[in-house]
């Protein structure tokens, strides 16, 4: 699926979030608007707690908004059953975390071929043998996670979502587990791919330097998101 050329692949209108508690409720952020266009890269900045985390949830129909729209690839997610919301995001989205979110008892060969296995790619494991090579880990295809160094389990993760060719790509402080030297190849290694596939990025972030290499940097801030 891709949207037509004249609507972005994400667009969010008047979003907020509420959380429940005993005096009624706590804002994390209200009246929030952000677009996302084909191959555009975002970076949502702002300090701890601020709610970056939660937003990403909200842009990636993990979690539903208290109040506003939200349209991923022309689709108005708040219109969709739970099982079309997953289908739209194992078809088009992947994710990037920095708990790297690998599988523990599969390879990083299986963790990328059930990826493309989910959703029915043919020839899955040429596939992801020719991403692991992408990602230099070619000597580590039966290797499984705790066999791996941060890095390299991040180089799986990375390689694990741009394989399924995602229209859409979330990345959730993909360096935070990460020494600097390594945090700095993973991230070359992260925009070289994005690049290469055209894909929109949106990246959370505290790091100033990595929003810097994304085209449009936004500040979350008192539940106000700001563009830098």
């Amino acid at each position: 699926m891709h949207t037509p050329e004249s609507e972005p692949v994400l667009i969010a209108t008047q979003i907020a979030k509420t959380f429940p508690n005993q005096s009624g409720g706590l804002n994390i952020f209200n009246n929030i608007s952000i677009t996302a266009a084909a191959g555009e890269s975002i970076a949502i900045i702002g300090p701890s707690g601020a709610g970056k985390s939660t937003l990403l949830s909200l842009l990636a129909g993990l979690d539903i908004p208290t109040s506003g729209n939200i349209r991923l690839l022309g689709q108005p997610i708040s219109q969709l059953t739970e099982q079309s919301l997953a289908e739209l995001r194992a078809q088009h989205i992947s994710f990037i975390f920095q708990s790297f979110q690998l599988l523990p008892e599969l390879s990083a060969l299986d963790n990328i071929q059930l990826a493309l296995d989910i959703q029915g790619q043919n020839n899955s494991l040429n596939r992801a043998k020719e991403w692991l090579d992408k990602v230099g880990l070619a000597s580590r295809y039966h290797h499984i996670p705790a066999q791996l160094s941060g890095g390299e389990q991040q180089r799986v993760a990375i390689a694990r979502a741009f394989a399924t060719s995602p229209s859409l790509l979330f990345a959730d402080e993909p360096t935070g587990n990460l020494d600097e030297q390594t945090g700095a190849a993973i991230i070359d290694q992260l925009f070289k791919l994005n690049e290469e596939l055209n894909t929109t990025l949106i990246l959370i972030t505290h790091d100033p330097s990595l929003a810097q290499r994304c085209q449009r940097r936004l500040k979350l801030h008192n539940g106000e998101l700001e563009e830098l």
